[in-house]
């Protein structure tokens, strides 16, 4: 996923400067190839990487879009990390309350203009090679932010028939919010949306992978939820971890439950799917139980 503030643009894949011409570009492709190739003792994932850069600058046409996209090379309009503008639709929307990627994002203001310094001119803390400078942290707390805007553009636009609260206070501090908790007539849904800047794996039913040191999301999101659930007095359904497409090997992937609790991590292209259809396992809600669990979670959802 090139266009994320964790990842690695497709030039730097590439070995290469943003600006380089064409043929420049494909020597350094055909290069990477080589290096990488799981037949010559390459990395096999990296190879795969170097095969989606090309895919994505390997033509001028391509090359040119996601130059606009990524903001990566010369275009100064790019503001593809900016905050999302308001949308002129009318159809229907998902109730929704709160701020999605809010907290992070005032968090990520604050932060990155003491990282640049004191008396430091930011005059675009979205600008691309600022953000790329920027350490880790930073960057991720961008990054989840942006997550979190993209889960909710598509709760909203599963209709009238879900409710959905977002940065849900759920402990003594802000680092302890549930993203979002969402009901429907599938159930009621803890989700958190994350971006760990690469591929994960799965052990012993939490998520895994060289990002994520200590972290241990399922665990913590599980949590959160229980703080939830016990303030409300509700049951949830199941537990969802939404993660970028390009770091999940499968649309689904079932951890088994966790005090009764299903638990799946999905592609951010699968979440309207699964919220639709229910997590597998999970408990359905409908009729006066439906707008009881609602005026419950209206009554005592507090936002960081």
């Amino acid at each position: 996923m090139f266009d994320s503030p964790l990842s690695a643009s497709a030039y730097e894949i590439l070995g290469v400067e943003a600006t380089v011409d064409d043929a420049e570009l494909r020597r350094a492709y055909r290069l990477r190839l080589r290096q990488t190739h799981p037949d010559t003792g390459g990395d096999a994932a990296v190879f795969i990487q170097v095969q989606r850069a090309w895919e994505l600058v390997g033509t001028p046409d391509d090359r040119a879009a996601y130059d606009r996209r990524t903001g990566v090379a010369t275009d100064t309009t790019w503001s593809g990390w900016s905050p999302p503008t308001a949308r002129a639709d009318t159809r229907p929307r998902a109730r929704s309350y709160g701020h999605p990627g809010g907290w992070r994002r005032e968090r990520y203001l604050v932060l990155i203009r003491e990282w640049a310094g004191r008396g430091v001119e930011v005059p675009d803390p979205y600008d691309p090679a600022l953000v790329r400078s920027a350490p880790r942290e930073l960057r991720r707390m961008l990054a989840d932010a942006l997550a979190e805007e993209s889960t909710a553009r598509t709760v909203s636009d599963l209709g009238m028939g879900f409710t959905v609260w977002h940065d849900v206070d759920a402990g003594k501090d802000a680092d302890d919010k549930l993203d979002h908790v969402v009901l429907s007539p599938s159930g009621l849904y803890g989700i958190m949306s994350e971006d760990f800047g690469g591929v994960v794996g799965f052990r012993r039913g939490e998520i895994t992978g060289p990002s994520l040191g200590t972290r241990a999301p399922v665990t913590g999101t599980l949590s959160r939820m229980r703080a939830v659930a016990r303030a409300a007095r509700v049951r949830f359904g199941g537990a969802i971890i939404v993660l970028p497409d390009d770091d999940l090997a499968q649309a689904v992937t079932p951890l088994g439950t966790s005090r009764g609790v299903p638990v799946v991590v999905v592609r951010r292209s699968a979440l309207a799917m699964v919220l639709r259809q229910g997590v597998p396992g999970a408990r359905a809600i409908g009729g006066n139980e439906l707008f009881d669990v609602r005026t419950r979670l209206q009554q005592t959802v507090r936002f960081v």
